[in-house]
């Protein structure tokens, strides 16, 4: 059965919203439960899309790619959540725990929604293709998101998470990097570099994942 208008928009727009509004949400979760308030007291540990959605990142730039690659690749970003790495009871040590939470939460939906593609199998036929084009539109953005924001590069969450890891001399310069870090991923991703370095590690993830859970 053919999705209307609406439902094709709602199969690639939420599963892309949701997967980046818990990704922040839970880096100032984390961040407030290890001792920065920075953002709660800026409203930012919402589950409310508009705190944090950039409508450029979060919205036009996933659909773009995603369709001019033919559901190869899609990621895109949202307004980041600020955290005072100082405010942290331990710096250093805490950074790791901050960084990771996003990732793991995108980790979590995308056996969420592995579970959901396979409760589908059993829905009813006028719902079926609705549903199961949301759930594989979920997985594949939610691991997009993972194994992307876990290349060691700042300001990308494995960056921050190298950075807590390394020695304090080796951490400081990979910190020196964060400024131009979004330019060496876009200049990655025009030169094809990006899709062949995550591509093979999002593929070996979601078939792991798909095999547990549906």
């Amino acid at each position: 059965m053919e999705l209307t208008l609406i439902q094709k928009i709602a199969v690639y727009a939420l599963p892309i919203i949701f997967a980046i509004t818990v990704h922040e949400a839970s880096h100032g979760y984390a961040a407030k439960y290890f001792g920065d308030l920075t953002a709660e007291r800026l409203g930012r540990i919402s589950l409310n899309p508009i705190k944090h959605i950039d409508l450029f990142g979060t919205i036009l730039l996933p659909l773009l790619l995603y369709f001019g690659t033919k559901g190869a690749f899609a990621f895109g970003w949202a307004k980041p959540v600020p955290v005072e790495f100082a405010n942290l009871r331990n710096p250093k040590k805490d950074m790791f725990w901050v960084a990771a939470a996003g990732p793991t939460s995108n980790l979590i939906m995308a056996i969420f929604w592995a579970i959901l593609l396979g409760y589908s199998q059993s829905a009813p036929e006028s719902a079926m293709r609705f549903m199961v084009e949301m759930s594989m539109m979920g997985i594949s953005i939610n691991l997009i998101l993972m194994v992307l924001n876990l290349l060691p590069l700042p300001p990308l969450d494995g960056g921050r998470i190298a950075v807590s890891l390394l020695p304090n001399n080796l951490s400081v310069r990979l910190a020196s990097v964060e400024k131009y870090g979004f330019i060496i991923i876009i200049a990655l991703m025009f030169m094809g570099v990006l899709g062949k370095i995550i591509l093979p590690i999002i593929n070996f993830f979601a078939q792991i994942i798909l095999r547990i859970f549906t």
